[in-house]
């Protein structure tokens, strides 16, 4: 009798903020974090799930904060949308060396280094059991990479959305900032938006709240917690209705 967990979900999108590429250094990728990344990434894979990943590029560039200089807001966008590119990238290239098959997909156009993202190609790679890296948030300006993981995790079908970052979950303030904040392990979606806490943008709260589809706040630098969080276990926060 076969008594191994199985995974809660079949199909996932996991949201990789640039930021959790950076490991110790300041700015740019750290092989090690990446490395350790992937390995959890493959580690699921291996459980039998469709994985999307969307990765953003502050770690490269912030568009949003660059923009406060003076450069122009749209440009500004662009250039962050191709730092999510890099990142997408590298991502690719560690992963294949783990032997886990991906396709990365970009939703500006960039043949050389990335296919187009179309929909239903997105789903049939997943379906063949590929890894989807999607790059360039939703290709346009104004909009977070965490808008646009709530649009494609919507578009995909995926049964939830799962941030990783680099602290335990969901605070009722920055814990960098304010170190007795308190945790919060459940919340509805009009509580985040209510309170605005600012764990993820606020459209793409609102997104999954009108498409009924559960965010999974977790850390992602303790090895072996996305898995915890695929086979049920209560790593970090979720929002749910």
């Amino acid at each position: 009798m076969d008594t191994d967990p199985q995974p809660k979900f079949k199909r996932i999108l996991l949201k990789l903020s640039g930021e959790a590429l950076v490991g110790p250094k300041s700015f740019g990728i750290d092989y090690d974090t990446i490395e350790s990344i992937c390995r959890q990434v493959k580690e699921i894979k291996d459980l039998g799930l469709e994985i999307a990943i969307v990765v953003g590029g502050g770690n490269i560039f912030r568009g949003l904060e660059v923009s406060k200089t003076g450069m122009d807001r749209v440009t500004a966008d662009n250039m962050g949308m191709l730092s999510t590119v890099i990142n997408a990238l590298a991502l690719m290239d560690n992963l294949e060396r783990l032997g886990v098959h991906t396709r990365v997909m970009s939703a500006i156009r960039i043949e050389s280094f990335a296919e187009v993202y179309i929909r239903r190609r997105a789903i049939r790679h997943m379906e063949k059991g590929r890894v989807v890296i999607m790059a360039a948030g939703t290709g346009n300006p104004y909009f977070s990479t965490d808008t646009a993981a709530a649009l494609r995790a919507n578009e995909l079908n995926a049964e939830v959305l799962i941030k990783a970052t680099n602290v335990d979950g969901i605070y009722a303030a920055d814990p960098k900032l304010e170190p007795d904040a308190k945790f919060l392990p459940e919340l509805s979606y009009l509580d985040v938006i209510k309170r605005e806490l600012r764990f993820m943008d606020l459209t793409a709260i609102s997104m999954c709240k009108d498409n009924q589809v559960p965010v999974i706040i977790f850390n992602q630098s303790s090895n072996g917690n996305l898995k915890k969080v695929i086979l049920g276990e209560k790593i970090g926060s979720i929002v749910k209705d």
